[in-house]
């Protein structure tokens, strides 16, 4: 099972930027269906955005516009860049990896992040 480390949360204040980034341990080409999701405290874990092998992405209607998911499959890491943060964007963000041959979620441990003035 593929394991995944995030990394580039932190503290930003309203309308600030922040780049996440999720390595792989293994490669995430063809195989994999990439996700950013996040949970904030007493909410369900929710999609931000997901990236096919193929590169067809979804995001969820509260970032777009304001979120962009990107992979790079050479250097086997998913990339979300967020800007014009809102506080409503406060949560811990995880990535995931859903294999699409053994249908299998991998999920990393998060990281927080937290947007306050």
């Amino acid at each position: 099972q593929v394991q995944l480390v995030e990394s580039g949360g932190g503290l930003v204040q309203p309308g600030g930027s922040l780049r996440l980034s999720c390595a792989a341990s293994e490669s995430i080409s063809n195989l994999y269906v990439m996700g950013w999701y996040r949970q904030a405290p007493g909410n369900q874990r929710e999609l931000v955005a997901r990236i096919s092998s193929g590169g067809h992405i979804i995001y969820a209607d509260s970032v777009k516009g304001r979120f962009t998911i990107s992979r790079d499959n050479a250097e086997q890491t998913v990339y979300l860049q967020m800007n014009s943060l809102k506080p409503e964007d406060t949560a811990v963000y995880h990535c995931n990896a859903y294999n699409t041959n053994t249908r299998m979620d991998s999920w990393g441990k998060g990281t927080l992040v937290t947007v306050s003035s």
